[in-house]
């Protein structure tokens, strides 16, 4: 059950609220004693208001706490919010809010756990009477019939607190916490469902971009070159011809030098950039349609043959 603060839920809230914001209202406890103000609203996932946040600065300095609406009367005509029943023992033992903290279970049932334990000196039949004022639906006018009410204070001092768990508890079962009574607030108000558009960024996937290296043979051709001696043995043209005596000096160890040469291959790799790739992101822009059945209350009048007038002739605002 995620709470939401108002501006969170619907940023145009001023324009259906008939005071034009609600925070900063200031905040009495009965006995016409002011206490605090509005410094935010609480709602549900739905949009239901659980919680008025109350900075104490003029009773508690520097506290802020929480107040289920169902402790809460609105007069709309001097711009206050009444905290029913709300003691100083009472906010001196709520846990304090922060706009820092996470509002979880154990947080509500601390809050809770305060509103629900009554003040002390509250006597039963004090608690009766309240119970069944705040449980009376707008149409009731019949009086409290007294045996009623004697049994239902019995009844209440014999039933046990109720247990609560974390898995299926619902805010239907502190209806006194969170109910409004439509009675005290002095209004009938008439609903309309809307569509509400959000979005929220998701990752979908995940793109890994990375290099492996593959190894192929390569082969190359390259023709080289190398020298060799030939030797030829011929017979001069003047074979046989007579020497002149001391025209030749016999001897040995004459040699005749001749140097070879060859060509070899010379093959070796080298690295060289081939490509380069460049990786980067577009954002591709679509438009999801929803379709939804929405529904509306609209006000039925018997005036059982009374001639009744309207005396606006545009919709009243809705009132929270």
């Amino acid at each position: 059950m995620a709470l939401l603060k108002l501006e969170d839920f619907d940023p145009n809230y001023r324009e259906t609220f008939e005071g034009g914001d609600i925070k900063g209202l200031s905040v009495y406890a009965e006995g016409d004693e002011k206490i605090g103000t509005v410094h935010d609203a609480l709602v549900d996932e739905q949009g239901n208001f659980r919680y008025f946040v109350v900075d104490l600065g003029f009773w508690i300095f520097g506290k802020k706490v929480l107040l289920p609406v169902g402790r809460s009367r609105i007069d709309y005509n001097a711009n206050r919010v009444y905290a029913v029943g709300m003691t100083r023992e009472q906010a001196e033992h709520l846990p304090a809010f922060s706009d820092l903290e996470k509002i979880d279970y154990d947080y509500e049932e601390q809050v809770r756990g305060v509103y629900r334990t009554p003040a002390s000196g509250t006597s039963v039949s004090s608690m009766t009477d309240t119970a069944l004022e705040a449980s009376a639906p707008l149409e009731t006018s019949a009086p409290l019939d007294i045996t009623s009410a004697a049994a239902m204070t019995g009844s209440m001092a014999a039933q046990p607190t109720p247990a609560y768990n974390r898995d299926s508890y619902t805010y239907e079962q502190d209806a006194s916490l969170y109910n409004l009574n439509e009675q005290d607030h002095q209004s009938l108000r008439l609903y309309q469902e809307r569509l509400v558009a959000n979005k929220q960024r998701v990752k979908t996937g995940e793109v890994a971009i990375g290099k492996h290296v593959e190894t192929e043979t390569a082969r190359v051709s390259v023709p080289v070159e190398k020298e060799r001696v030939v030797i030829e043995r011929v017979t001069p043209t003047d074979a046989g011809r007579p020497v002149a005596p001391g025209e030749v000096a016999f001897g040995g160890g004459e040699v005749a030098r001749v140097e070879i040469y060859e060509e070899q291959a010379d093959i070796h790799k080298e690295a060289f950039v081939r490509e380069e790739v460049r990786v980067s992101k577009e954002v591709e822009q679509t438009t999801v349609e929803a379709q939804e059945t929405l529904r509306r209350e609209e006000l039925d009048v018997d005036a059982g043959g009374a001639s009744v007038m309207d005396a606006s002739k545009n919709l009243p605002k809705d009132r929270i």
